[in-house]
């Protein structure tokens, strides 16, 4: 892999990982359309510690506060009642469903699930689901001639339950083209919880999943999987794009609605599809890098 490319997949990867359109799938097409390997799996994994280490930062007060509570509730059974310390057990709960199944399908993620075909389908299929969670948010919102506004979920309401369906909804972005963000916004939206309720819990629950998945895979890099060099400097491109990208997303959701990125993925999938049937682009293209 040369600089240039490191380079401009980690802008791309800090462009894509916080918003709901697949940082994965996105650092495969434009491997793809390039005409470069595909960075694989684990370039995947460790440059997303980079837009993790953004989330942190972006975070931290409430990062710090919900570790302090959870590490205090450990020896005081008082502050198990307390929000914060609630929030830590539910991170930890939501964390499970992508762990375990991350370990299952490891193979498969790195292999059959890579193919452009799936990710077409998945581009359009998540998109839908996005779509119809996002117009009944909004529906919620803002009522109607015959509808009262409907007041929806806030973190504060968040319990086992929710945080396990979270969870669940975040495992399925181990299928690139799903989108961690995306899948866990419309879950959170679907179950009624606010748009900025389900984004902030989105962007918690993915801190020690990705992280654990990025330092899984340093073992690539020790072995030459994985270019060093190239690697770390996409890692530092994505997290000062992605800390960027997080503070403009997360003022976008709070008046606007979802669907520019509903027909962004649509018009996408449909295209890749195309390409593909067409034998413009082979659905194993670039693939052999790995």
């Amino acid at each position: 892999m040369s600089w240039f490319e490191s380079f401009i997949l980690g802008l791309v990867q800090g462009l894509t990982e916080f918003l709901p359109i697949s940082s994965s799938a996105h650092l495969r097409l434009t491997a793809a359309f390039a005409g470069w390997h595909d960075p694989g799996a684990a370039f995947t994994a460790i440059t997303q510690i980079g837009t993790e280490a953004a989330v942190l930062i972006y975070f931290r007060k409430d990062i710090a506060r919900i570790v302090s509570a959870w590490f205090r509730s450990l020896g005081n059974k008082a502050m198990r009642a307390d929000h914060d310390a609630q929030m830590g057990w539910l991170v930890i709960v939501g964390s499970i469903p992508i762990g375990v199944l991350g370990v299952t399908f490891k193979d498969q993620i790195e292999g059959p699930f890579r193919d452009l075909r799936l990710i077409a389908v998945t581009l359009i299929v998540m998109g839908v689901v996005l779509g119809v969670a996002d117009r009944l948010a909004a529906r919620d919102e803002t009522g109607g001639k015959h509808r009262a506004v409907k007041q929806r979920k806030g973190l504060q309401d968040l319990g086992v339950k929710d945080g396990l369906i979270f969870g669940f909804c975040q495992a399925m972005a181990l299928v690139p083209g799903v989108s961690r963000s995306g899948a866990t916004i419309s879950g959170g939206l679907l179950m009624g919880y606010t748009r900025e309720s389900a984004a902030r819990y989105s962007f918690l629950l993915a801190v020690p999943a990705v992280l654990a998945s990025g330092v899984f895979e340093l073992k690539d890099a020790g072995e030459g999987h994985v270019a060093w060099g190239p690697t770390i400097f996409a890692t530092i491109i994505a997290f000062v794009v992605g800390y960027v990208v997080i503070a403009w997303f997360m003022k976008f959701i709070t008046s606007k609605s979802f669907m520019p990125f509903v027909i962004y993925r649509i018009l996408l999938g449909i295209a890749l599809f195309f390409l593909v049937s067409t034998d413009t682009l082979s659905p194993h293209a670039g693939e052999s890098a790995a």
